[in-house]
């Protein structure tokens, strides 16, 4: 059987770097996968600010791999998602990779942030003592059920020692057996191109315009080494403005505001998979005599 995270691996084996834009919702799946990316992460913050929160741990992992599972129904392509510090102990770990992988991701990080986390470009942050990091991530890889379902290990102790504890705990999970390492929060570009020549693994690279880490092109991180991109807030950013100024206009003319390429309703909802359930009401509708 092909799963989602086999068919990540196989992205992963024929590419030299994965970019996966931040989706929080079906919706903004759909807008990934229609854009031609191979892949989508679910952003923790964009799902935390879908659900009226700041990125702040406020969620449960309930919420958390609910919201994944309506992701990775909605669109083809694998789900990379944000499973913050596995909320809780190693037990709490184990039932987030098993919720995880029943919702149809395809890959999950785990941190050693204390919970409650925040986002990883805020200050502030306290990370857990080193052998409970790996505890928690030899726990995932331990409760795995598809033996392809990918684990990230990610550890924000940069932002609350230095790059070498960092790098330390990237490799100690990696041999603890995590797939790929999440170094967060580099500050310099020296240290972004030191993470994959001294991380011994994959590694992943955190896109945030605004926050710690310099913006580099894709082909910047690709020669860097790295061999995934996410993109946390590509869409968020970009919708939160765009609501703001539709709602000032419909407030100011009491009229929607025009763009210049509104659509017809009935293609909007093509986007959205209209298409196949007209095609379910036509076979299976009562036909009367």
């Amino acid at each position: 059987m092909i799963t989602s995270a086999s068919r990540l691996r196989r992205l992963f084996a024929r590419e030299p770097l994965v970019v996966a834009p931040g989706a929080y919702d079906g919706l903004t799946t759909r807008l990934v996968e229609q854009a031609g990316f191979e892949a989508v992460y679910m952003t923790g913050a964009g799902t935390a600010a879908a659900h009226g929160y700041p990125d702040y741990g406020l969620l449960t992992g309930s919420e958390m791999a609910d919201n994944a599972a309506f992701m990775a129904a909605s669109a083809s392509i694998p789900v990379i998602a944000d499973a913050d510090t596995g909320y809780g102990n190693e037990l709490n770990v184990t039932r987030t990779v098993r919720d995880f992988e029943r919702a149809g991701v395809a890959a999950i990080h785990i941190e050693d942030q204390v919970a409650p986390k925040r986002c990883g470009h805020l200050d502030g942050k306290e990370v857990i003592a080193r052998d409970a990091f790996v505890g928690k991530i030899s726990a995932a890889i331990a409760a795995k059920r598809d033996r392809d379902f990918i684990i990230i290990a990610r550890t924000d102790a940069r932002g609350v020692a230095d790059l070498d504890e960092a790098i330390a705990r990237a490799n100690l999970a990696l041999d603890a057996g995590a797939d790929m390492a999440f170094v967060e929060a580099v500050q310099t570009l020296e240290e972004m191109a030191a993470v994959p020549s001294r991380v011994q693994g994959m590694c992943l690279l955190n896109v945030v315009p605004g926050g710690k880490t310099p913006t580099v092109s894709h082909e910047d991180a690709r020669s860097m080494g790295y061999r995934l991109a996410i993109c946390p807030g590509v869409l968020l950013r970009a919708i939160v403005p765009a609501a703001d100024a539709a709602l000032q206009a419909l407030k100011q003319s009491g009229l929607p505001m025009r763009t210049g390429s509104e659509v017809a309703i009935a293609d909007s909802f093509r986007r959205f998979g209209a298409a196949e359930w007209d095609a379910l009401r036509r076979e299976y509708a009562v036909r009367e005599a």
